[in-house]
């Protein structure tokens, strides 16, 4: 195959990728600079390139179809799995405890291999990108088993923010729900939900995370879903809480 010469009118190909639910756009961008996305047999080599989905357009080979309708799933991801397509040290993965046939799916966001709960899944990669980004204003809320006994007053500290090994966290609301003998199970609630942020916090408090369920992303809920499980969001419901306001322009 021979890299394309031309660049036609349309939208730009990552862009297209992400709205088919191949990929998010940045993972098309990865794709196209490893030579795996096709134009009509032509190799491309720039995310810039543009489409207008009459195209023969593939990756790795296989066909992409033009945009569906877009999905969103609440999926509560048990603990152990990993969210990554592949995993190079081989641990099982999200998609490989997803139904069968299931449309390509990707996630909004990640949880840690020991994270369980709440995880959206959506065909839409544009969709998932606007999700993720903190501008959303979306609140994420856990529930923490920790080791250790918590002080309240440190606890209510992290709404003001907190610096922990140079890293600076927004704020974070985190309360004493119970404790358990040598644990105790807190709420937190944060709104960037950078790696590892829950137990890094938790472990400047001198606490140990030994269970994290994310309960909450943004209105969506985990609610009495099983481990496990699955359910679509109604259409009607995901047009109310994302309208169209979050397409790309």
């Amino acid at each position: 195959m021979t890299e394309t010469p031309f660049v036609p009118d349309g939208e730009r190909i990552a862009k297209y990728l992400a709205r088919a639910g191949v990929a998010s756009r940045r993972a098309s961008e990865k794709l196209i600079a490893e030579g795996l996305v096709t134009v009509d047999g032509h190799v491309l080599s720039t995310p810039a390139f543009k489409v207008t989905g009459s195209e023969d357009i593939r990756v790795d080979g296989a066909r992409v179809s033009g945009k569906a309708e877009t999905m969103l799933y609440r999926y509560y991801k048990p603990s152990g799995l990993v969210t990554t397509n592949k995993d190079p040290e081989g641990r099982p993965t999200v998609f490989d405890a997803l139904p069968k046939d299931l449309p390509r799916v990707i996630t909004i966001g990640r949880l840690d291999l020991t994270t369980e709960g709440l995880l959206l899944l959506t065909n839409d990669g544009e969709l998932a990108r606007h999700l993720e980004l903190p501008s959303t204003g979306w609140v994420r809320r856990y529930r923490v088993r920790v080791y250790g006994r918590p002080n309240e007053k440190k606890l209510a500290s992290l709404a003001k923010g907190v610096r922990v090994d140079g890293i600076k966290y927004e704020p974070i609301i985190a309360t004493l729900e119970r404790s358990q003998g040598a644990n105790a199970w807190l709420k937190v609630a944060i709104t960037e939900g950078k790696n590892r942020e829950i137990r890094k916090v938790m472990e400047s408090l001198e606490l140990k995370v030994n269970r994290l369920i994310r309960t909450s992303y943004g209105p969506f809920q985990l609610g009495n879903l099983a481990e496990g499980a699955l359910e679509q969001v109604p259409a009607k419901m995901l047009a109310e809480q994302i309208g169209t306001k979050w397409k790309s322009k």
